[in-house]
């Protein structure tokens, strides 16, 4: 029987929660169905698959920092929602450009392009709302909630984009991630939660605010450390994806669907991640949750580039389930340490300048793996991001974090400017973001 106190009682973040469920739906749809259509529809070389992949994420390199800075000076809910409603549009144009007989490559990076804006905004503004939602007690909670959606949708998304591009073609597969978006839309416009006023502008310059966020950030020893694991695994784990599609397809031999069931059952690791987040929080602590999962389960994909075509195939499903896993746990710890230590005003800016360092090094990944791809071959590429992502630990591993066992739950006394205060090293009692990409 469920506590009365659990967020499932909880209106507002329930529509909240089931408009990222759809919406992370549609996104791995998305994930799956694009990569197919270059591939497979417009033959697109390695080199154009990572330029494709880094357009995917190139807003949180060119506009991550400032886009902190205007979340902070508005409200955080009709931010998403014009996130959601411009990204199911940008989507659209790709079916009717196919239907009219005029889709090109260019087409599709620069969606992709334009929808990576959308996803800056929406990103930063959820992770932003969630601690005025549900109140910082809950946020383990919440953000546990909201990452069994990410990898149910890592599951479901990969197979059904596959199944649908096998059915109705890839263009019009593309439909799917544009109608979760809309929906994602609908749910939010329906929460009732009164949000807070924004703090007036104060005619500080852009600059200085962007300056305070990254003061924030990089005085926390914890913080920096997150910050710096979470970007060489994205830059890693980037590497990896750009190059997935191709080797999946054409080393590994797979149809379309073939595509999806792999990653659908890769993601399957996920699901079990955060079902049991929370469960390792509490057993051997936040801190420890941050840095010994991903030091067990991270190496574990070099299994990946050892698939070959037939059986051991199945060798690259078991490496992406563990580091899936131990993906998702991180995630789940060290968003809701963020949310929890940082004080409501500076909330946009720490989430987008965290943002900012951990994606924007994606980009910069997808045009590394389409690089490696084209001048040593797309498995070996798939070798050099699985065994650089074995090492991304190392700066949580060295951190301050490898001698605690908990995480402060409150956010420090509010500041005006400076550094943020380092983290209490144990205090008592326990604590309680593809592969999936660490947030």
């Amino acid at each position: 029987m469920r506590r009365r106190d659990s967020l499932w009682f909880h209106p507002g973040f329930r529509l909240l929660w089931a408009g990222d469920t759809v919406s992370q739906a549609g996104t791995f749809v998305g994930i799956t169905v694009l990569p197919l259509l270059a591939a497979t529809v417009l033959s697109a070389t390695p080199g154009q698959m990572g330029l494709l992949t880094a357009a995917e994420n190139a807003a949180f390199l060119l506009i991550g920092l400032p886009a902190g800075v205007w979340v902070d000076r508005m409200k955080r809910r009709p931010l998403m929602l014009r996130a959601d409603f411009a990204r199911a549009a940008l989507l659209l144009t790709i079916p009717l450009a196919w239907w009219a007989g005029w889709l090109t490559l260019t087409q599709l990076v620069v969606v992709a392009l334009l929808v990576s804006v959308g996803t800056v905004f929406f990103d930063v503004s959820y992770q932003s709302y969630l601690p005025s939602l549900v109140g910082r007690e809950r946020l383990v909670e919440g953000n546990a909630k909201l990452q069994a959606s990410q990898s149910v949708a890592q599951v479901v998304g990969p197979g059904l984009g596959g199944g649908l591009t096998q059915l109705f073609g890839a263009a019009n597969a593309v439909l799917a991630t544009g109608v979760g978006y809309l929906a994602s839309g609908l749910f939010l416009l329906r929460i009732r939660t009164p949000e807070p006023e924004p703090e007036p502008h104060d005619g500080t310059p852009l600059r200085t605010q962007i300056a305070e966020g990254l003061r924030f950030v990089f005085g926390n020893p914890a913080l920096r450390a997150i910050t710096l694991c979470t970007s060489a695994g994205n830059f890693a784990g980037t590497i990896v994806v750009s190059m997935q599609v191709l080797f999946l397809t054409r080393d590994l031999g797979l149809s379309p669907s073939g595509v999806g069931l792999v990653l659908a059952l890769g993601s399957a690791g996920g699901v079990l991640g955060a079902l049991t987040a929370g469960f390792w929080t509490r057993v051997i602590g936040q801190a420890r949750a941050i840095w010994l999962v991903p030091l067990s389960t991270w190496p574990l994909q070099l299994l990946l580039p050892l698939s070959q075509p037939g059986w051991s195939v199945a060798l690259g499903v078991a490496g992406l389930v563990a580091s899936g896993y131990g993906i998702v746990v991180y995630n789940v710890a060290q968003v809701s340490y963020r949310q929890a230590i940082c004080p409501d005003r500076l909330l946009g800016r720490m989430n987008a300048t965290v943002r900012f360092v951990v994606w924007g090094t994606m980009p910069l990944g997808g045009l590394v793996g389409g690089g490696l791809g084209e001048l040593i071959g797309v498995r070996p590429t798939v070798w050099a991001g699985c065994s650089l992502m074995a090492v991304t630990m190392l700066p949580v591993l060295l951190s301050p974090l490898r001698k605690m066992r908990d995480l402060p739950v409150s956010p420090p006394a509010p500041t005006t400017a400076g550094p943020a205060d380092p983290a209490p090293r144990t205090p008592p009692g326990p604590s309680a973001s593809t592969p999936p990409a660490p947030r």
